[in-house]
């Protein structure tokens, strides 16, 4: 797919070198200095061609999760980066398709990550797997496994917080589809002596600390116990607790857990009361007592705890206390009863908590496993993930790194011989011969530990077992006198007996030459903790037992089954073990997961070379490269090395249609480094020799593939071109139709309204014309008949005027006469009315064709206008962009000078935000730093514009060239921000001297000029306030709390050539140390605490007047002190 060819791929663009394989030169140097690299840029995990080499981060990296899953699980091992995902993704893919049990081991020492590592090989195999109802139960019980495991079988330790104190290996099954049925955990040698004792600095089991703080009240007072944690002898009181961890809500998810995987509710009470009983044992304090023979003896002081314990077990308190004071010696005919003296009784209890709770960790373990069991019926495959502790050496080994240790040499034994046998088997398969290699086989160590007649723990055994008096010095003389010539066998007496002199080696050790150096044991307790006895008295009191889980942990304590044979000792049983793990190894094909811790102090991006380097030794990662690069460096088949390379022949590129090894005969034909020597065809792969070799070919195709780049951005950018014209070329074909068409319609508009506007006009002036012409008797009439109307009774006797008076005549004839001359007047006024009536009439009828709004539309068009016509000027007529450029053109008129100003103030912002983005991160923290002084010194202090343009230096003393004082700051100090020479004013005659002050993120630092001691160190929080003038002087005062050790002598009074620069600095740290702000007081007068009392402190210029001259200090009585600048 598209998506995985834009991912790394196997030496594309690294860093350093993924596969240490192809390492050059192939030297310890040379693979630390990798695995540095690629630490420190958060690439932990490096190949070692198919073996991983994890480095734990001592953080949570974003290289996890369901989209990592998926990418990984869709390619092939070497086409991504370097990672766990990849590694599990073989394994699982494997043993899906190819029916192939597989092994994962994971091994590495203390803190190297191997519980994690084990975790996430599980979560991947969970998440690739199927899904279903069942599938997902089987799969969440598995998980869960985990969280219950670590809480009764985790410790904290130095070295590790979370350490695995025994070893694990679990059997996941599944079925032909690939979905996980169940699966077998077999757990290996529990450190239980940590149930009683810790190192200092260590923890008991996470347990313990997660009962007493996750159980509510009810539970506690169930069990008979009390949350603090140090009122138990066997839990350490200085550590309870661990830093990241939260012993309560991990204690609620062991709750959950054991439920998930199907623990009854009175199984897991069970399970707390057994390790409630633990912890109270080691409280049962016991005491001196003699017989009545005067023979030492010893009982129980605390009568209260055994019988609180009696009661959790259901034993009488009695038998309880019998069984611890005293021992039982049974023969073929008699038993004898021994009393214990006070030690023998203490060794009792200890040896009844260790068994105790090493059967429970074994019965948790058996009762997951029956809740995880597949059907026997069923047809299975499996996948073994073995997390097993490292190779150990400490300062003083015991029993338990003599046992680890010997594990780890069979496993480097399987490891070397599955090696070589897959090796001879890929080169028998791809018919290349096979040519023997040259390695440091382990089997002569293998052999000196276990041989069953002349082995360790053979002698070791016998020791145990034979009559007579028995002691480690004893198991060691033995050991000196049967291998006294053995070559990786050393000791006291092999040595004198050499003449050679060793003062690391004491009388009681003695050394093994393990194929990963050299280790020195100490045989003291070897006799105890082999023989791991527990007396026949408490096992059969603990069978007696009414509780049902601790009867059934003691099975031997039945008189039914009773015994007189010995049980085997741990050192046997721990052989047998190993011997089954190693037999199911080699019946899988296997896996490795080396893990390194690369510090002691569990930091994040520190890396220790000389423990990596030890760790590289003890893992044997040299030899594993070496083995590997025995015959050829590099492998793979014919395919993706075609699909890789083909570009680098033009008979192959583009296309090939040959047979994929033809293809790549071809490529390698036509390159000329590629020579017979250095390349082999097998029957599926091709095999590269020399990692030069690849690494040509790598550079060619780098090569190649920068040229096809400039070919490909060529072709676009050709085809952008054309596409961008012929873009252009419709478009404007577009536009310009568009635009004649608009035109034309605007014509069309224009025309129109006019031919009607003169259309309006015609027909107002026919109108008045009609109107202009109308007839006066016309008027007349019509007036006439609307006045009068055209008959009626009234007017009939008005106008019949025949048989009246001939003065009736006169004054009708009076009356008209004035009558014609007033309807004169009238005829006049109604012409103008009827003229305006018509006129109005017509303006009704046609004012649809005149335009309205006009004025408006006109306004706003010359608005637009002078806008654009501003907008445009200014865009012609811009300023330049440097932000010390404040020109702007004025705005043209009135109406534009809120925008004129607003656009100013934007392009002010867009040039500052150019600057700024231009600026390095140097650059911006010199600026933050100029701003933090402006802010405190502007407009205040006369030395600061003369400091504005000086850039501020730090280091006025050369630094670098004083290792006195850069030992002084310490390396947890961090870089020192401020160093420079101050003159320190006396507090008793005012007089200076000159010293040098060191400034750190945490601490003030003053020291003497000339010794190059430390005189004064004040811590930042110290420091309450600051007092300076506001002259052109160095003078300042250092305030400091009355609380602090230095603070309780006075302030200090300091003249500095670099005050605002001090200063400055100053505040920055006190701000970033502390999270509150320095107050820094400007004042020509302030007070300064000298010892016990107050001085008052008056600054005044010289006759210059400038007040940057020498400083003057003077006593003013006991409570005065003037300084003249």
């Amino acid at each position: 797919p598209q998506d995985q060819l834009l991912n790394m791929t196997l030496l594309e663009g690294p860093i350093g070198v993924e596969d240490l394989v192809l390492l050059e030169p192939l030297e310890e140097e040379s693979m630390l200095k990798n695995l540095q690299l690629r630490y420190e840029n958060k690439e932990i995990y490096t190949y070692i061609g198919n073996v991983l080499v994890s480095v734990n981060p001592y953080q949570q990296l974003p290289i996890y999760g369901p989209e990592f899953i998926t990418k990984y699980q869709e390619c092939t091992f070497y086409e991504l980066k370097p990672h766990i995902y990849a590694l599990a993704n073989v394994a699982y893919q494997s043993l899906k398709f190819r029916d192939r049990d597989q092994c994962i081991l994971i091994t590495g020492e203390s803190g190297a990550g191997k519980t994690e590592a084990s975790k996430l090989v599980m979560s991947y195999v969970a998440a690739v797997c199927g899904k279903g109802e069942q599938v997902n139960s089987v799969k969440e019980q598995l998980l869960q496994s985990n969280p219950v495991l670590e809480a009764f079988g985790n410790a904290k330790t130095i070295r590790n917080n979370n350490s695995s104190r025994f070893g694990k290996y679990m059997d996941i099954e599944f079925d032909f589809k690939g979905s996980p049925l169940g699966g077998v955990i077999t757990n290996y040698l529990l450190e239980k002596s940590r149930v009683v004792k810790q190192l200092k600095g260590e923890r008991n089991f996470h347990i313990f600390y997660q009962l007493l703080a996750g159980a509510d009240a009810q539970l506690l007072a169930a069990l008979k116990l009390e949350r603090d944690t140090g009122g138990y002898a066997y839990l350490n009181r200085e550590v309870s607790r661990v830093d990241g961890m939260d012993d309560a809500s991990n204690f609620k998810s062991v709750q959950s857990a054991m439920t998930v995987i199907g623990f009854s509710e009175e199984e897991i009470r069970w399970v707390l009361e057994v390790t409630a009983l633990v912890l109270k044992l080691g409280n049962v304090k016991l005491s001196d007592e003699f017989q009545a023979n005067g023979i030492p003896a010893s009982g129980i002081s605390d009568a209260r705890g055994v019988r609180e314990i009696g009661e959790m077990m259901g034993l009488d308190s009695k038998e309880l206390e019998r069984a611890l004071c005293s021992r039982t010696m049974a023969t073929a005919k008699e038993k004898v009863v021994t009393a214990l003296n006070v030690v023998q009784a203490q060794y009792a209890r200890d040896a009844l908590a260790k068994n105790i709770y090493s059967r429970l960790f074994n019965w948790i373990v058996n009762r997951i496993n029956e809740s995880i069991k597949v059907g026997i019926g069923e047809k299975k495959k499996v996948m073994g993930v073995l997390d097993i502790y490292g190779f150990e050496i400490l300062e003083d080994n015991s029993f338990e790194q003599f046992v680890i240790n010997y594990c780890n040499e069979k496993l480097q034994q399987v490891f070397i011989e599955l090696t070589l046998k897959e090796e001879q088997e890929e080169y028998k398969r791809e018919g290349i011969p096979w040519k023997k290699v040259d390695y440091f086989d382990n089997g002569i160590i293998c052999n000196l530990i276990e041989h069953n007649q002349r082995g360790i723990l053979a002698m070791l055994d016998e020791e145990c077992l034979r009559p007579g008096v028995v002691s480690d010095s004893t198991f060691l003389a033995k050991l000196n006198q049967l291998f006294s010539k053995h070559s990786h066998y050393e000791s006291k007496v092999t040595q004198n007996a050499q003449r050679q002199y060793d003062h690391t080696m004491g009388l009681s050790c003695f050394r093994i030459c393990h194929y990963a150096g050299k280790v020195t044991y100490n045989v003291t307790s070897f006799i105890d903790k082999n023989n791991d006895l527990l007396f026949r008295d408490l096992s059969q009191a603990m069978w007696k037992a009414k509780h049902p889980l601790l009867r059934s942990l003691f099975p031997e304590g039945d008189p039914k089954q009773a015994s007189l044979k010995r049980p085997p000792t741990a050192g046997a049983q721990f052989k047998s073990s190993v011997a089954i793990l190693m037999k199911n190894l080699y019946s899988k094909n296997p896996n490795y997961i080396r893990c390194i811790k690369p510090n002691e102090h569990q930091q994040r991006g520190q890396f220790s070379r000389e423990l990596v380097a030890t760790q590289a030794r003890y893992l044997g990662l040299l030899e594993n490269v070496r083995v590997r690069r025995a015959g050829y460096a590099f492998r793979q088949g014919y395919k993706p090395f075609l699909e890789r390379y083909r570009l680098l022949s033009r008979s192959t590129w583009p296309r090939w249609n040959g047979g994929d090894r033809e293809g790549v005969e071809k490529i390698l034909g036509e390159l000329s480094a590629c020579t017979s020597e250095e390349v082999t065809f097998g029957k599926t792969k091709i095999f590269i020799k020399s990692p030069k070799t690849l690494f040509y070919l790598e550079e060619q195709r780098r090569l190649r593939i920068q040229q096809l780049a400039t070919l490909i951005q060529k072709i676009y950018r050709g085809w952008r071109c054309r596409t961008h014209y012929q873009q252009m070329r419709k478009s404007q074909i577009l536009i310009s139709s568009w635009f004649r068409g608009t035109m034309q319609k605007k014509r069309y508009g224009k025309m129109k309204s006019s031919v009607l506007l003169i259309q309006a006009f015609v027909r107002g002036w026919k109108v008045m014309e009609k109107g202009r012409g109308f007839p006066l008797h016309m008027w007349f009439l019509l007036n006439c008949l609307s006045c009068w109307g055209d008959g009626g009774a009234g007017s009939k006797s008005y106008l019949n005027l025949g048989h009246t008076s001939v003065r009736w005549r006169v004054c009708v004839r009076v009356f008209l006469g004035l009558l014609r001359v007033c309807l004169g007047v009238w005829l006049h006024a109604g012409k103008i009315c009827t003229y305006v009536w018509l006129c109005l009439l017509a303006r009704k009828d046609y004012r649809k064709y005149f335009r309205s709004g006009a004025a408006l539309t006109l306004s706003s068009f010359i608005y637009k206008s002078l806008a654009q016509k501003f907008l445009l000027g200014l865009k012609n007529n811009l300023p330049s962009t440097s932000i010390l450029d404040k020109k702007w053109p004025a705005a043209p008129y009135k109406c534009f000078t809120t925008a004129n100003q607003e656009l100013q103030r934007l392009y002010h912002q867009w040039k500052c935000k150019k600057f700024r983005d231009q600026l390095s991160p140097k650059q911006v923290e010199v600026l933050r730093e100029k701003l933090c002084a402006s802010e405190l010194f502007k407009d205040k202090k006369a030395a600061y514009p003369p400091s504005v343009p000086v850039p501020f230096r730090g280091d006025y003393i050369g630094l670098r060239g004083n290792p006195k004082l850069q030992k002084l700051t310490g390396r947890e100090e961090g870089p020192v921000l401020m160093a420079e020479t101050v003159r320190k004013v006396n507090r008793g005659n005012g007089k200076t001297s000159s010293r040098i002050l060191l400034l750190t993120k945490g601490h003030v630092i003053l020291t003497d000029s000339k010794k190059s001691q430390a005189k004064t160190v004040i811590g930042l929080e110290s420091v309450a306030g600051v007092s300076v003038t506001s002259f052109q002087d160095g003078l300042f005062c250092l305030h400091l709390s009355e609380i602090s050790s230095v603070g309780s002598k006075g302030d200090f009074l300091l003249v500095s050539e670099h005050v605002v620069e001090l200063l400055t600095r100053m505040y920055r740290a006190v701000l970033d140390t502390t999270q509150r702000q320095l107050p820094i007081t400007v004042a020509e007068q302030f007070s300064v605490k000298f010892k016990e009392s107050n001085v008052t402190v008056k600054v005044t210029k010289g006759p210059r007047g400038n007040g940057n001259g020498k400083l003057s200090c003077k006593k003013k009585g006991s409570h005065g002190l003037e300084v003249t600048v």
